[in-house]
């Protein structure tokens, strides 16, 4: 459960799309490392806009790691709750909700965690088809829907951005 709460955190996935994912969709070889987020015969997509490569940074490339080498003989990166037949993103829900309680506000629950992404890449000025881009949200304007859209350099580059401003708050507080 830690992995799946660290990856979620800095990459802005929806819980569906991070339990659903095979092994083989975390790209770390790559000089930028990345999930790809695709459907599977088992889980789908919520929007045409939410298959996409996100970049992996602090918590999230953590977890990747963890993952991608831990020498679990599944192909799913969450087999808890994904197996060759089905992927149970309700009951991880359910399962994070209750491990969470004690440590998170009042009425914070895992989808936080996507909220919580958005406004990060907001407050560093990130642009709204950018934000849009990696959380895979459907974006205004056919023109949106023109081209290939931003590579994984410009995505980095903002998710980055995020990863060095909370590193900034952290430096300044102490």
């Amino acid at each position: 459960m830690r992995w799946l709460v660290a990856l979620l955190c800095d990459s802005g996935l929806r819980l569906g799309e991070a339990t659903g994912l095979a092994k083989d969709d975390l790209v770390l070889d790559h000089s930028i490392p990345h999930i790809k987020v695709k459907p599977h015969p088992l889980r789908s997509l919520k929007t045409v806009g939410s298959e996409k490569e996100v970049p992996l940074i602090g918590m999230s490339l953590w977890a990747a790691n963890r993952i991608k080498n831990n020498g679990s003989p599944f192909k799913f990166a969450f087999p808890r709750y994904t197996d060759d037949h089905f992927s149970n993103a309700n009951s991880a829900s359910a399962a994070l909700n209750k491990w969470l309680k004690p440590f998170v506000p009042e009425n914070c629950v895992i989808h936080s965690f996507r909220h919580s992404f958005r406004d990060r890449l907001r407050n560093v000025e990130c642009p709204f088809d950018i934000i849009d881009r990696l959380g895979g949200w459907i974006t205004s304007g056919i023109g949106q829907t023109y081209g290939k859209g931003y590579d994984l350099n410009v995505l980095s580059k903002w998710i980055l951005k995020v990863d060095s401003n909370i590193l900034n708050k952290i430096e300044k507080s102490n």
